[in-house]
């Protein structure tokens, strides 16, 4: 009491509210980051009970909306050159029209026996979503475990597969990491950093059998899962397939999440800063129909992050010295946590490259989801079907 008393005597009751918040926000922060995100560190997939004794055969979903001869000569021959030890297939779905881009995926059979092409005709008047190109193509699937990615998205190493097909024998539902390609510049820095940031929201969650999203470029599922809960929900969106979904069908004891290096992917993005906000903007739209408990838990890291740097500010500019010591001491101590669990996340992840630059990382993304947030407010027609 004396202590308090002392303190409201030098700073004035203002002070001492002001050192109480700072006080309590670095707990809520030292909270997420040694506790909350630590879960992901420790995580060993091993500890779960196996469900099957050998990697399962596979089949690889993959949806194609364009003409993109770069991914047939790039992106594809890496899950071809997979190394797993049973069987697995390639299902590509084309949407569109043109018949020699078609052609060229059908020569592909040639060499490769394992893979399988269905078409849908593309017809503006009716557009065909992710989730309807995906169900053709589970139906097409001849093997009851299945992995969904994208065209935009390519293994890291040839274990992709391998790494997902072990996860399997965990679980009938298996998440994977997907990061953005390394390149040149800033922009490419923070958009690996949100990507990461992102995806440890949910890690997080999913390993403490919390489970309710994970990311359609690296995504697994079974056939019998599927079929039994009827199929994608929210139909009427173009979104929801990696966590709308998983919501549906995730239990405590059936997710099995994929934490290596080795099952990670690497998506290739488009455009720059201002279009990767569009993507959070498009994506974010099925945020609001998320679990209380899982918004909760964001909103708490980002607002008492945003108000810790606040307050902290605040006493750097009208506080005594000695108190503006204190206050940045505690900023560097919750910068030193956060930087330090990153780097150890990403490890986990198979990011490199993080640590050194993490600081500007950590100022912008309060900035970056504040400037989402605000875009959330305007309805994305694109997003409604």
């Amino acid at each position: 009491m004396r202590y308090i008393d002392t303190i409201t005597e030098h700073y004035g009751w203002q002070g001492a509210a002001l050192a109480a918040i700072i006080i309590i926000l670095f707990g809520i922060q030292s909270y997420y980051w040694i506790f909350a995100y630590g879960r992901i560190v420790r995580f060993r997939n091993s500890r779960r009970k196996k469900r099957l004794e050998a990697e399962p055969p596979l089949s690889v979903v993959i949806p194609l909306f364009t003409e993109d001869y770069d991914y047939l000569d790039e992106r594809l021959p890496q899950i071809f050159a997979q190394e797993y030890a049973a069987p697995f297939e390639v299902v590509i779905v084309y949407i569109g029209s043109d018949s020699d881009f078609y052609e060229e995926l059908t020569r592909l059979r040639l060499m490769h026996p394992n893979l399988t092409v269905t078409k849908i005709e593309y017809n503006p008047r009716f557009p065909i979503s992710v989730k309807m190109a995906l169900n053709v193509g589970i139906k097409s699937a001849h093997h009851e475990h299945m992995v969904m990615t994208t065209s935009d998205a390519a293994p890291v190493t040839d274990q992709w597969l391998a790494m997902m097909g072990k996860a399997f024998m965990r679980g009938e539902i298996v998440l994977g990491y997907a990061g953005v390609e390394p390149a040149a510049g800033l922009g490419n820095y923070l958009m690996r950093m949100s990507q990461l940031q992102c995806s440890t929201y949910w890690l997080s969650q999913a390993v403490a059998r919390n489970a309710y999203r994970g990311t359609r470029h690296n995504l697994g599922f079974t056939k019998s899962l599927y079929f039994g809960s009827k199929g994608f929900t929210h139909l009427n969106m173009n979104i929801g397939e990696d966590d709308l979904f998983v919501q549906k069908i995730a239990t405590p004891e059936n997710v099995s999440v994929a934490l290596t290096p080795k099952a990670a992917v690497s998506r290739r993005t488009w455009g720059g800063m201002s279009r990767w906000i569009g993507q959070l903007r498009h994506y974010g739209s099925a945020y609001a129909f998320y679990p209380v408990g899982v918004r909760n838990a964001i909103e708490w890291d980002l607002g008492s992050q945003s108000l810790f740097f606040l307050t902290v500010a605040a006493a750097v500019a009208f506080m005594p010295v000695e108190f503006k010591a204190a206050a940045l001491l505690l900023l560097l101590a919750r910068y030193a946590m956060a930087a330090a669990r990153m780097k150890s996340i990403a490890e986990r992840a198979g990011e490199k490259g993080v640590a050194m630059r993490y600081f500007m990382f950590d100022l912008l993304n309060p900035f970056m989801m504040l400037c989402v947030r605000a875009a959330l407010l305007r309805k994305d027609k694109s997003v409604w079907r």
